[in-house]
């Protein structure tokens, strides 16, 4: 698969699956949807061992159309503030949630692999405490190639909002944790509010905000629309990162499902770890010495049985070994039949 671009969209829906909904729906044209405030709401009743009755499952709207990637959380009060989608076009890309880097329920942080370099993306929901910012500013956080940090902030600053006539020092603690991910603050091409106050006291504001890479040419590209925030405060902010295809694996190794070759993998790892011996895990370093027997066995069963595959635009994810006995058989009779 060649991805030339990622398309993002971002929004606080404030507790709406209406919106979600919709907006899973008709906005499959992006690529990536990094939603902030979520509704939590029970999916169904799944079988429990301690109540006949079942368990209610409780989570975000799942769309057969995106990928969904969301802390799980056990109590109301830990329920997570964003959530992001992925459209299954680019599942390919081998998207991965890292609660072993962050875990926090108003931070998302999200990779992808690419040409064998890992990137990331960020989806920030910082509340009127500003839980995650203290939570970033007191954490150690090591990742490189974040390619965006986009939510719903919640700061008013006259450095991104004319209108407003402070500025204030949460402003540089947020400034200062944007560059030590190597990020810039990106101003909106249409310099228009972001949150729109329902109240005539309170005037409208600009607190969803979108830091990009440092010296990316998309800075100050990024798209606010008014228009689209339908029955909520908040509108959506909108950006195309492009990817150049030179980024892109042409090449991958693999094995085909149901393929001899995935038979043979099978067995050679179950022959691997019939050759060791697991009878004598005493202390710390024999379980070492049987995981690296494991993970040799492993490597050694794969680079023996899987294929280098050729990527291109017309390669399919679902093509296997009976596509190419069909396409033969096809190929060879000339019969419609076939």
């Amino acid at each position: 698969m060649i991805v030339n671009d990622i398309k993002i969209f971002s929004q606080n829906v404030w507790k709406n699956n209406l919106i979600v909904n919709t907006i899973l729906e008709v906005k499959a044209n992006f690529n990536i949807i990094f939603i902030q405030e979520p509704s939590w709401s029970t999916i169904q009743s799944i079988p429990s061992s301690s109540n006949c009755k079942g368990e209610f499952l409780v989570g975000v709207i799942n769309h057969s159309n995106w990928l969904t990637f969301a802390r799980t959380s056990e109590t109301e009060n830990d329920y997570l503030r964003v959530v992001i989608y992925v459209n299954i076009r680019l599942s390919s890309l081998c998207f991965s949630l890292h609660k072993d880097i962050i875990n926090h329920r108003v931070i998302i942080l999200v990779s992808f692999f690419n040409n064998n370099n890992i990137f990331w993306l960020m989806n920030v929901y910082s509340d009127f405490l500003y839980s995650a910012l203290k939570y970033l500013k007191d954490t150690e956080v090591c990742i490189w190639n974040l390619l965006i940090m986009t939510g719903n902030f919640n700061i008013c600053d006259n450095l991104w909002d004319l209108s407003f006539p402070h500025h204030s020092s949460i402003s540089n603690d947020l400034l200062i944790i944007a560059d030590s991910f190597n990020l810039e603050l990106s101003n909106s091409t249409n310099q228009v509010p972001t949150r729109y106050s329902d109240n005539k006291h309170d005037s409208n504001s600009v607190i969803d905000l979108m830091f990009l890479c440092s010296g990316s040419s998309e800075l100050d590209n990024h798209l606010i629309y008014p228009n689209w925030h339908l029955t909520l405060d908040y509108a959506p902010l909108t950006i195309t990162i492009p990817i150049d295809e030179k980024n892109i694996n042409s090449t991958k190794c693999s094995i085909i499902k149901d393929s001899d070759e995935k038979t043979s993998f099978i067995k050679d790892i179950i022959t691997s770890i019939r050759n060791i011996n697991i009878s004598n895990l005493l202390d710390v370093s024999s379980l070492d010495r049987v995981i690296n027997k494991f993970t040799n066995g492993v490597e050694n069963a794969w680079e023996k049985n899987a294929k280098v595959i050729n990527i291109t635009k017309y390669s399919k994810s679902w093509w296997n070994t009976n596509c190419n006995r069909d396409l033969k058989r096809y190929r060879s009779s000339k019969s419609l039949e076939d």
